[in-house]
């Protein structure tokens, strides 16, 4: 080992160094070692080096031996790096007499030695002023002497240093120190660099005859002791890690003359700790060109981790320690034959415990950090782990362990030698432990579980779970082969959940095989537990190749086959449905995107895709597949199916619904007696469920609407009477089906409750309908029947438009066992499609109401007439009435008798146009269908068609509102499947066929135009109160007659400016009013004439106040003067009552309700413009005098 200091000499007058006071001086400068923070700069490397703490060992100069050449390389810490002499001068004639001389002596000694460095300390005490004790007292020029007589390289190697009693104070010694410092540097450098050129000076020489590689690690190690004895660590084992690639290349080149053997086992070579350095006399070895590669090997690696040790870097100790061991232990296998039995096993064993314990004590005197403790126990694990293999290798050989997996995978030694049994008296180890568990079975056993249990307990510190489970595993096989099976059930059925998510499927299918193996021992019921392991073991085996698998068995085929048997004669015995969702040996695929029709009953058919990815047949009783629609709609898509062989199969599976829509797939069944294998395809599954969520894309998959299966539809009922309780109409056409019976459920998500029991069956026909509570059941309804019925509901008044859930349960005469259930969701609106608003003129006793109907929605709106209950006026024909343009109706009202107490009602029939039109286009096609036109069966796509066509182009709307004469719009598709039987029955041409269904819909629908205009009316009457009104006032501007005049009626011509006469009228009637007796009653009224201050100026009483009575007329005169000619409209004239004396409404006078109405409000008056002359003289300009 090299030295931990360097070497300081030190030389003085034989006088001092046998004083008191060199006793002194030496204790106060070994206080300030060792040296601090040394900052090496060096040419040969990039950054500078700091030496945290230097040693220094100060040593008498005669001590040390003159320098003698010799065959080892020494490391620089084995000779001096500095030289010092102390000198205490008392004056200049002393040091000129004595002094000086010893000086040259001692200077003339340490220059010839190579690669040091000297100094001289001057002791200065002329600064005490005490009279005694005192020191030799010196001129201030001593010191210059001794710099001009030996500092000759102009380097300054004297430094002084003052005494004084505070000689212990550190800040007294900062120049020596620094001086020293910087000669140790100087020294240590340059015999690095001499160090540095005699290694590459060898290794340029490799290749030469003569080199030696033994010599060449000498002479490069002692370059690392150096670095090492001055704490430069790093520097050090870069040192030893090019020792390590030097060796490596050595290898390659297969010229290992300079070593001995490969191994040479020596006593206790198995048991000794591996980073011990001093075990044997390796340097000896080396240098005499005898060591084993084995010794080599462990001292190299002895001495890189003794470094990285020393740098607290004690998680690479253990890196380099396992890979070391775990390849080397390979190596030697190669000469097994030349090494004791068991002497691998054992040397792996030993060495890679006494790392561990090693590391503890290196990292005892650390302070790791989270992660750093994390990793170094990980590193622990693993070589406790290590170590337990090479028991599992002894237990194999010894026949203490079965010669299967975990136990077989783990050893150096190939299958065909591990096999082989080998007998304990064969072993020749020398490790205690492992001696003592060769002689004894149980003792092995408590070995083996107590080296596990430790490297277990370090995995789980380290958080590294899964290799503690993979551990776990090993002892629970281990209680397989001790007969220990309870034990060993309940382990091996935990493993696998731990195993799982690290997708360690070879671990997990080995617990779950030997789970099955310990439960078949014990003799259990194959009960849910038993399946689950079991099914869980399929899915291992499907997701493992061959070579993944560790499980021995002779056939592989027969032995699933046989799992698969017990399987289904165990879900045969449960008492209710499994359902299994974590599965992978069975897959279903939907093939295609779109559902076929049946055709000849209520349903549809969808093509799948079944694959068993076991090797063997699987025995199952159905294969389902669930499709999900709006809301809660769900269809299931079932086939029976006896056996799935290996591969894939494909099924056609059916549905009885008769639904119809874009669905999403929701998840697939397939059942193998009371065992449910189900996977969930939709993401928003329910919370709380553990199932199998496709990440993909969801499958959406189209089933077609079949028009010949039953359907339901719901709507308005056609007659709406406002304020009495909501209804809605509800249709339900059987289609192909002869129901036997039906029942109808109505639901609503906003919770509207609909009324079943007091449900009004439509219709004349006699049918047995049952209104229930929740329910309405028909029986005996025929095929292409259509049964009507009302069901009232509570009120839906904040919703714009409600959505009824309907579900129908029935069965057809033709298939009395299956019940077949209808999904059916309908959007009905609860708004009237149209807006009415009503606006009253009053004239005397008769009441004028204008109500405009305008449509509140996008849709045209239809409408027949509009009826007032006592006197109406009917349009003329249909209205039409559109987003853009309502539709207005006047009535008049006569009351000879006062005001109507009595109310009114508004009828209005009306019908949507695409209503109309569907009905329209319906019609037309049954009849065709009637006559055999068509085939009945193709009434339904041509009815789609022909809407799908006018809902398209929009052009034959305004005509048919014009005349009710129907223009189908040019290029209308048929599906050309419809005419197949056509074209190979009869022969004919595709386009004979469209020409001919074409013309022969337009005639059917002119025909039916004319038939649907009494039919398929809606209603809705609207209750109407006739207003009151307490006072009419009529008022007049009359424009009086010339008074010269015979005719009275004859007016003056009108001319602007001039003053016109006029009279004012204001006739008032209380007929409309509240009682008969008001009629009696007098009004204190205001009139107020409109000043249209750029056509009239009105003179005279313009505003004032009248007694209104019932009948009479108030008269007033006025002047009006026209202000421009033209025909103008005469000023309105406004009218209003005054407060009521002593009557009062809401805390104020109250007033009576009146309307004035203008009788002059259509009048114009031809105003002339005002004629005479005007004489104007004009200057044409002056004449001049001359």
């Amino acid at each position: 080992m090299s030295p931990d200091a360097v070497l300081v000499t030190y030389a003085a007058s034989p006088t001092f160094l046998s004083s008191d006071l060199w006793k002194q001086f030496q204790a106060a400068l070994l206080a300030q070692l060792p040296l601090q923070n040394i900052h090496w700069k060096s040419t040969s490397r990039p950054s500078i080096r700091t030496i945290q703490q230097l040693n220094v060992k100060l040593v008498p100069l005669d001590s040390i031996r003159d320098e003698q050449t010799t065959q080892i390389p020494l490391t620089i810490l084995e000779r001096p790096l500095l030289n010092l002499y102390i000198v205490i001068c008392e004056d200049h004639e002393a040091y000129k007499n004595s002094v000086r001389k010893q000086i040259k002596d001692w200077h003339s000694i340490v220059v010839q030695r190579k690669s040091q460095e000297w100094l001289i300390l001057y002791m200065d005490r002329s600064d005490m002023k005490a009279p005694a004790p005192s020191f030799f007292q010196v001129k201030a020029s001593v010191l210059d002497k001794i710099k001009a007589d030996f500092n000759i390289d102009k380097r300054d190697r004297c430094v002084q240093i003052a005494w004084s009693p505070n000689f212990d104070n550190p800040s007294v010694w900062v120049d020596v120190i620094t001086k020293i410092k910087d000669g140790l540097l100087s020294a240590f450098d340059a015999t690095v660099m001499q160090k540095e050129d005699e290694v590459r000076r060898s290794e340029s020489q490799r290749q030469m005859p003569g080199w030696n590689f033994c010599t060449f690690f000498i002479l490069k190690e002692s370059l690392a002791s150096s670095f090492e004895g001055v704490g430069l660590y790093d520097d050090a084992l870069l040192q030893y890690d090019e020792l390590e690639a030097s060796f490596y290349q050595v290898l390659r080149e297969k010229n290992l003359s300079w070593f001995g053997t490969l191994i040479s086992p020596s006593p206790n070579d198995d048991s000794m700790p591996l980073l011990s350095t001093t075990k044997k006399p390796y340097r000896d070895l080396i240098l005499a060109n005898t060591i084993s590669v084995f010794d080599f090997r462990i001292y190299l690696l002895a001495r890189q981790c003794n470094l990285l040790g020393k740098m607290g870097r004690v998680v690479e100790i253990g890196r380099k320690s396992s890979a070391f061991l775990s390849a080397f232990g390979k190596r030697l296998l190669d000469t097994k034959e030349t090494i004791p039995t068991g002497f691998v096993e054992s040397w792996v064993y030993s060495s890679a415990l006494s790392v561990v314990d090693q590391c503890d004590r290196w990292a005892s005197e650390l302070q790791l950090d989270e992660n750093s403790g994390t990793t170094f126990d990980a590193i622990k694990g693993e070589l406790l782990e290590l170590a337990r293999h090479q028991l599992d290798t002894i237990g194999v050989q010894l026949r203490y362990l079965p010669m299967k997996p975990p136990f077989s995978t783990s050893s150096f030694l190939p299958p065909e030698h591990l096999s082989r049994p080998v007998d304990p008296s064969e072993y020749s180890i020398s490790q205690s432990e492992l001696l003592a568990s060769i002689k004894d079975e149980e003792a092995f056993y408590d070995l083996y579980i107590r080296v596990t249990n430790r490297a277990i307990e370090r995995y789980a510190k380290a958080r590294r779970r899964k290799f503690a489970l993979k551990l776990h595993g090993s002892l629970a096989a281990l209680d397989v082969h001790r007969s220990r099976l309870p034990a060993a059930l309940q382990t091996f059925t935990s493993l696998p959940a731990h195993y799982a998510p690290h997708g360690w499927t070879s671990l997990e299918a080995l617990a779950l095989f030997e789970a099955m193996n310990a439960h078949s021992r014990l003799d259990k019921a194959k009960d849910t537990e038993w399946i689950h392991v079991l099914l869980a073991f399929l899915k291992t085996y499907v997701h493992s190749t061959e070579d993944d698998l560790l499980i021995q068995m002779d056939n592989k085929k027969e032995y699933l086959q046989n799992l698969l048997q017990a399987l289904h004669d165990a879900t045969g015995e449960l008492v209710t449905d499994l359902f299994h969702t974590d599965y992978d040996i069975l897959s279903v695929q939907v093939n295609a995107r779109e559902a076929e029709i049946a055709e000849t009953q209520d349903g549809s058919y969808l093509n799948v895709s079944v694959t068993n990815h076991l090797p063997c047949d699987i025995l199952v009783d159905e294969v389902n597949v669930m499709l999900a629609g709006p809301d809660t709609e769900k269809l299931r898509y079932t086939a029976k199916v006896d056996v799935l062989q290996p591969g894939t199969a494909s099924l056609k599976l059916f549905c009885a619904m008769p639904t119809n829509g874009t669905h999403v797939l929701d998840s697939t069944e397939i059942r193998v007696r009371k065992l449910v294998f189900q996977s969930l395809h939709r993401r928003n599954h329910a919370a709380g469920q553990n199932p199998r969520v496709r990440e993909d894309s969801p499958v959406l998959v189209h089933v077609p609407r079949d028009p010949r299966a039953l359907s339901v539809s719901a709507r308005q009922p056609d007659s709406i009477e406002l304020g009495c309780s909501a209804q809605v109409l509800v249709s339900m056409s059987s289609g192909r089906n002869s129901l036997s019976s039906a029942q109808l459920t109505l639901s609503s998500p906003t919770g509207v409750q609909f009324n079943h029991k007091s449900a009004t069956f439509l219709g004349n026909e006699e049918r047995a309908v049952e209104f229930q509570e929740d329910r309405v059941t028909i029986k005996g309804v025929e095929r292409d029947s259509v049964v009507a019925f009302l069901v009232p509901y509570t009120d839906a008044q904040p919703f714009q438009a409600l959505t009824i859930n309907m579900l129908v349960e029935y069965v057809t005469s033709s298939e009395p066992d299956v019940t077949r259930v209808l999904h059916a969701a309908r959007v009905v609106a609860t708004s009237l499609p149209v807006a009415v608003n009503v606006q009253d003129f009053f004239r005397g006793s008769r009441l004028f109401s204008q109500f405009t109907v305008s449509t509140t929605s996008h849709q045209f709106v239809r409408i027949k007439e509009a009826e007032l209950s006592v006197v109406g006026s009917n349009p003329d024909g249909v209205q039409t009435v559109t987003p853009a343009q309502p539709g207005n109706f006047l009535f008049r009202l006569i009351s000879k008798h006062g005001p109507v107490r009595d109310s009114l009602r508004l009828s209005i029939k009306y019908n949507m146009l695409r209503d109309e039109i569907e009905a329209l286009v319906t019609r037309a096609v049954d009849r065709l269908s009637s006559s055999a036109a068509i085939r009945t069966s193709d009434a339904p796509v041509i009815v789609d068609s022909l809407l799908s066509s006018l809902e398209g182009d929009a052009s034959w709307i305004e005509h048919y509102i014009v005349t009710g004469v129907m223009r189908l719009p040019k290029g209308i598709k048929f599906p050309q499947e419809m005419f197949l039987e056509h074209l190979e029955v009869q022969k004919v041409r595709l386009g004979q066929l469209y020409s001919t269904i074409l013309t022969m819909s337009v005639q059917a629908l002119n025909e039916q135009c004319k038939e649907l205009s009494n039919e398929g009316w809606r209603e809705i009457r609207i209750p109407v109160d006739v207003p009151r009104m307490n006072i009419i006032a009529a008022a007049r501007i009359r424009i009086l007659s010339d008074p010269f005049e015979a005719d009275t009626n004859k007016r003056l011509p009108l001319y602007a400016g001039q003053p016109i006469p006029a009279e004012l009228t204001v006739t008032t009637s209380f007929h409309w009013g509240g009682r008969s007796e008001d009629k009696d009653k007098t009004y204190k009224m205001r009139f107020d004439v409109e000043e249209l201050i750029k056509e009239w100026l009105v003179s005279g009483r313009k505003r004032g106040d009248f007694i209104a009575k019932n009948g009479e007329t108030y008269t007033i005169p006025i002047t009006l003067i026209a202000l421009h000619h033209g025909e103008l409209p005469l000023p309105k004239v406004a009218v209003t009552p005054l407060p009521l004396a002593g009557e009062y409404a809401m805390g104020s006078l109250a007033l009576p309700s009146a309307e004035t109405y203008q009788m002059h409000g259509a009048e114009k008056v031809l105003v002339l413009p005002r004629g005479g002359r005007s004489t104007f003289v004009l200057d044409m300009g002056f004449h001049s005098e001359s």
